[in-house]
């Protein structure tokens, strides 16, 4: 039976309590983290629910999702267990994963979606889940979720040319910060996303992923088209990560302390700049200034787009229905994180070790 879903507007009071709900499961991760109660690096999606809610609004049972490194806001808003989700990041075998996955590499057979730490991974895999809605469910849809640093995996633009080869109703959204780690993105990667994506011929279309009702307007037509079986579409979101690439990121440490930073790495990068042996002078001394000039254009950009999607979101709606979401969905999250603690025999949250 084939599945017909239109554009429709965007239910704001939905995707805000989606947007909460993703942020604040994302905070309770950090503190986790923080506590020592989560091992590992943690990449969080802190900035990127604008891209996330107005996306996944767009999708029905029975569509699927290839996601990257950021996984956790994508399932929280497709509507996984937040209990089984924090056990699985805290590595209990009661978690969705029996916590073998973490947060990077996350398995919901029930949503049709699943994760991988590999850059650039969900991509082909999303061909696979659009390949098996073609085969067995015409009319529904697979979309992968990327950030602009896996613009130049080869696996991507394949992924790109499978999908335009056998019109695969499969939409790739690419959620672009500026940063690939801590290089700029622009000084590894040639020419326009959107203009690359249409060179293969995916429809292709760019919208500021800050803003929830835009990026909900363009996927679903992109959508639409793809569950028509018009082909595959992509869709370039901008976004601000304030925690930057994972948390405790150095990049954003020498920002925002830069005190601290400079009693720590002043001396060992002086004495590596005065030592006898090694690179000539000059070229040590391009190598600080490379590194005062990414420190710089990270602050600039952070002064510049610091417009917090939630904030963004909030505006559309008024201020006893924000509040009354907002205390809601906190009080659900702590709920399920403090539940996932007892269950795992770990302190609450902030409690420590």
């Amino acid at each position: 039976m084939r599945v017909t879903h239109r554009a429709h507007d965007l239910d704001v009071e939905v995707a805000y309590e989606a947007m909460v709900r993703m942020r604040r499961f994302e905070e309770a991760q950090a503190e986790m983290w923080r506590d020592g109660l989560i091992s590992g690096e943690m990449h969080l999606g802190v900035g990127e629910e604008g891209v996330v809610a107005g996306v996944v609004g767009n999708l029905v049972d029975g569509d699927a999702m290839a996601l990257d490194h950021r996984s956790t806001p994508p399932l929280v808003a497709r509507g996984a267990d937040l209990e089984s989700l924090f056990l699985e990041v805290l590595g209990s075998e009661k978690g969705l994963c029996r916590g073998r996955g973490g947060h990077m590499h996350l398995l919901a057979p029930d949503l049709l979606a699943a994760s991988d730490g590999i850059v650039g991974a969900g991509a082909p895999l999303a061909c696979g889940f659009a390949f098996a809605a073609q085969r067995l469910r015409p009319g529904h849809v697979a979309v992968a979720f990327f950030g602009e640093g896996a613009a130049n995996q080869g696996m991507l633009l394949e992924a790109f040319n499978l999908a335009v080869v056998w019109n695969l109703p499969v939409l790739f959204v690419c959620k672009d910060n500026g940063w690939s780690i801590t290089t700029r993105s622009t000084e590894v990667t040639g020419g326009g996303l959107v203009r690359r994506a249409r060179a293969f011929g995916v429809r292709a279309r760019a919208v500021d992923g800050g803003r929830v009702d835009a990026v909900a307007k363009e996927s679903a037509r992109l959508i639409d088209r793809a569950r028509r079986g018009n082909g595959p579409g992509f869709l370039l979101t901008r976004c601000h990560r304030p925690q930057g690439h994972f948390l405790g990121d150095p990049m954003l440490r020498m920002m925002t302390e830069p005190l601290d930073q400079a009693r720590q790495l002043g001396p060992p990068l002086l004495r590596a700049a005065v030592a006898g042996d090694g690179a000539r002078p000059t070229v040590r001394l391009a190598g600080l200034s490379g590194i005062g000039g990414r420190i710089a254009r990270l602050t600039l950009q952070y002064t510049l787009h610091r417009r917090d999607p939630l904030a963004r979101a909030r505006a559309l709606l008024d201020a006893d229905t924000a509040a009354a979401i907002e205390e809601r969905v906190s009080a659900e999250v702590r709920a399920a994180a403090d539940n996932a603690l007892s269950q795992a025999g770990l302190p609450g949250v902030g409690a420590g070790r």
